[in-house]
């Protein structure tokens, strides 16, 4: 009975057989172009904004890492409607010939996902999606031009092969005699161009603000803007590093395991992680009763799990400074200074921490009243990752939920408030060499428990200055009003004494006058030394704490 149901089942479906020959591979370039909304391109206004994203990304990347001072030009011009053609040009050190198909023409192509080192590319995928988006949406191709500056201009028109996630060349040639160094992309994309908080404008406004050693030029379709660098030094270059043993987790462990070259767990635990040495190998290995001289080919499952935890137990340094390259408080400061002009601004950077072994560091800085008074309507919050601006689900970003959870109220400030709201911006930027995104679209930052805290720790420190620079001007404004209210009545007083004793009104107001000056007049002074001293302590603290920071590092 139970043959014959089995038998009636295969005569009305499909048999396994049948149902196998539907199973094939997809390629990365088939999924993306089905699922593009993972990598951000989920309305036109967004799609844009990501195309001159991914384009302004690379070539602060590039120009950084050859150590030139980036002069970046982007340009979005309006063909027709709701079709755009988006030109982005830097003066970087250009890519190979060679190179260009594969860079722009194929998906997970590139040298940053296998490289512990701080950038803002990671995958391998931002640009080469924002071609595929532009071929998808209009049917045009890429147009490349690329120099390393030997006289010749590389010309590529290029499409990508979905299926097979590989470039197609549509014309190829070489341009004579124009001595330059650097690329030049030009998309024909699907967009609608708005300026608001999420617009390309914005984009650029923030990264002028996080870059402030770079030249950016953007002409809109409603206008030029110049953001013209505001220093002549590039942040410091970050280094390659290995992963740090804290936070490891047991998968990852396994393939480093199976993919070193080390003869001993002892040399494993030293040569591929930072900051362990054989002592601290040695005292792992005996936590975990491992012997170190043990091959890594012959360690056990058990034993991986005991080795991850010991590695938790055992105190290890921090990882060193160098690994990363944070923007620092001067750099901060001048990019706050210069886009915002507030009359306060307090900065701190955070000394590097770890999270799953991989290392980070937070920087914040509050920048409060002055211009800020006119041109912020309610508290403002830009968003960093390894420089590049985040504008989009803030709701979801450990940086939002981390200020959510500070109580602003014991600083001095009610940032949500609706009425006369606070003339406050407050910056955070993470850095490190691997930013846990809670997508593919790089939009907001996962809320790991040591990275919240080391948010908050951030932004109180920034907060406890603010407050202190606050309550002197606070206490010298009170005073100030005190003052005004007895100038104010000083005449009518001495009219009503004239009246009273004979004495003449002009002395008597003069005599008042005099004692209001020495009775309020010094205190205000005072209030107002206190209120600049928040300023200048803050300034002392920042220039302490870097020589502080030059001397351990000597």
């Amino acid at each position: 009975m139970a043959d014959a149901k089995v038998a009636n089942a295969n005569e009305e479906g499909k048999s396994a057989e049948e149902m196998a020959k539907q199973y094939k591979e997809a390629s990365i370039s088939e999924f993306f172009e089905k699922n593009r909304h993972l990598l951000g391109y989920d309305n036109k206004q967004k799609a844009l904004l990501i195309i001159v994203k991914e384009g302004v990304d690379n070539a602060l990347d590039a120009c950084e890492e050859a150590r030139i001072l980036p002069d970046i030009y982007v340009k979005v011009e309006l063909i027709e409607k709701e079709k755009y053609r988006v030109v982005i040009r830097d003066n970087g050190p250009g890519v190979l010939e060679k190179h260009i198909p594969n860079v722009f023409g194929v998906l997970l192509y590139g040298g940053k996902f296998h490289r512990l080192r701080q950038g803002r590319g990671a995958q391998g995928l931002g640009i080469s999606c924002a071609v595929l988006y532009s071929q998808l949406t209009t049917g045009e191709p890429v147009e490349i031009l690329s120099s390393i500056g030997d006289g010749k201009t590389h010309r590529f028109k290029l499409k990508i092969d979905v299926k097979n996630n590989e470039p197609i060349i549509l014309e190829k040639d070489v341009l004579e005699g124009k001595n330059w160094h650097g690329v030049q992309l030009t998309f024909i994309c699907e967009g609608s161009y708005k300026e608001h908080k999420q617009s390309v404008l914005e984009y650029i406004r923030e990264t002028s603000i996080s870059n402030p050693y770079a030249n950016l030029v953007f002409e809109s379709p409603t206008g030029r803007v110049e953001f013209r660098r505001g220093i002549e030094k590039l942040p410091a270059e970050p280094k390659e590093i290995q992963p740090h043993l804290h936070g490891v987790e047991i998968g990852v462990m396994t393939r480093m395991l199976s993919d070193t070259t080390a003869r001993s767990i002892g040399g494993f635990l030293t040569s591929d992680f930072t900051r362990v040495g054989k002592t601290s190998a040695d005292e792992i290995c005996k936590k975990a009763v491992i012997d170190p001289k043990i091959s890594p080919k012959r360690i056990t499952d058990q034993q991986i799990v005991a080795l991850v935890k010991a590695a938790k137990e055992v105190k290890l340094s921090r990882p060193p400074t160098d690994i990363l390259s944070p923007l620092g408080e001067q750099l901060v400061d001048n990019g706050l200074k210069k886009e915002l002009g507030p009359e306060f601004i307090a900065v701190v950077s955070r000394p590097p921490e770890v999270y799953r072994g991989w290392p980070f560091q937070i920087e914040a800085g509050i920048a409060y009243g002055g211009a800020l008074a006119t041109t912020v309507k309610e508290p403002e919050i830009i968003r960093f990752a390894n420089r590049v601006p985040l504008l989009y689900k803030q709701g979801d970003c450990a940086i939002t939920k981390a200020i959510e959870d500070i109580d602003w109220k014991r600083y001095g400030l009610d940032l949500w408030k609706k009425e006369n709201p606070e003339p406050v911006v407050l910056f955070v930027h993470m850095c490190s060499v691997w930013v846990p995104y809670t997508s593919e679209s790089k939009e907001a930052i996962a809320s790991y428990p040591i990275i919240l805290k080391e948010i908050k720790l951030a932004l109180q420190e920034c907060a406890r200055k603010l407050s202190l620079y606050l309550s002197g001007v606070r206490k010298a404004e009170r005073i100030a009003e005190k003052k005004r209210v007895f100038e104010k009545y000083a005449k009518e007083v001495a009219i009503a004494l004239e009246e009273l004793t004979g004495v003449e009104a002009k002395k008597t107001e003069a005599n008042i006058l005099k004692m209001v000056e020495e009775r309020w007049g010094e205190i205000m002074e005072m209030d107002q030394k206190e209120a600049e001293q928040g300023k200048i302590s803050t300034e002392v603290e920042r220039v302490s704490r870097s020589r502080f920071k030059e001397s351990d590092e000597e």
